[in-house]
């Protein structure tokens, strides 16, 4: 890691994102370069687009990736909207491999929530804060406390008895040609129930369709306060930065103690 600056990656299911992130202030240091969700996205397509993105910027340096499913120490346990070889897959060491760079992988909801705790909406707010992305999933995170509760996938209950991504999500309302009005009247449903489960004293809302607040915030009714992220679609790349930093000073301290064993 070179002046506090580390590469930010966000895979989603349509697009990758990434830029070189300063992270003691949280911004961006280039333009957004983004590439189109290889098809199929297997491990072996996406980690060719991470080497793409990396010769972009010409980047020499610790990565940080926000990848959408769960992830645990490093190992994919789900993989909604990629393919379903990512399973059991170490995508860091797929990744460091790949582009010859240190690279740590994390959710992609709790990066985004990482990066508005930290710099955005969250920052300051105590109890329980809820962040849900929006996009072509449902991606969500808490905190409590500040305190990130890793891996949750509320995007996955169960809404009208289906998958809440099948009716939920913007890529619902697309397929569905749905107005607004109608999507933010199901997003209420589903507000509502996770509302009512975990007791929130905020809720965030990332992802692609935050842009779109003033569209849709005016006819959600819900008893907690619901702001749009303030970092936008942007969060994921900050969030992925910041995490990646995380990870790093922990595995180089987990390699001293392992040597201090010896």
């Amino acid at each position: 890691m070179k002046n506090n600056t580390v590469l930010g990656i966000d895979i989603g299911g349509s697009g990758i994102k990434a830029a070189p992130v300063n992270i003691k202030d949280g911004k961006m240091l280039a333009e957004r370069h983004r590439i189109p969700t290889p098809s199929p996205a297997t491990p072996e397509n996406v980690a060719s687009v991470i080497t793409e993105i990396v010769d972009h910027f010409k980047w020499k340096g610790l990565i940080g990736c926000g990848f959408p499913g769960v992830i645990q120490n490093g190992v994919a346990k789900t993989a909604w909207n990629l393919d379903k070889a990512w399973l059991s897959t170490n995508i860091d060491k797929i990744f460091t491999k790949a582009c010859g760079e240190p690279v740590f992988v994390v959710n992609d909801a709790d990066a985004a929530g990482l990066a508005e705790m930290k710099f955005g909406a969250g920052v300051g707010v105590r109890g329980l804060v809820l962040l849900c992305t929006i996009g072509t999933g449902i991606g969500s995170v808490v905190f409590n406390n500040g305190i990130l509760v890793p891996n949750t996938e509320f995007g996955h209950i169960e809404i009208k008895g289906m998958d809440a991504e099948l009716y939920t999500s913007d890529a619902a309302r697309k397929a569905q040609n749905l107005s607004w009005e109608k999507w933010a009247l199901r997003f209420n449903e589903y507000l509502t129930q996770l509302e009512f489960l975990l007791s929130t004293d905020l809720i965030i809302l990332g992802g692609g369709a935050s842009k779109k607040g003033d569209k849709f915030l005016p006819y959600l009714d819900l008893k907690t306060k619901v702001v749009t992220a303030e970092l936008e679609n942007n969060a994921g790349i900050v969030g992925a930065a910041l995490a990646g930093q995380y990870q790093y000073k922990l595995a180089k301290k987990e390699r001293k103690l392992k040597k201090g064993k010896k």
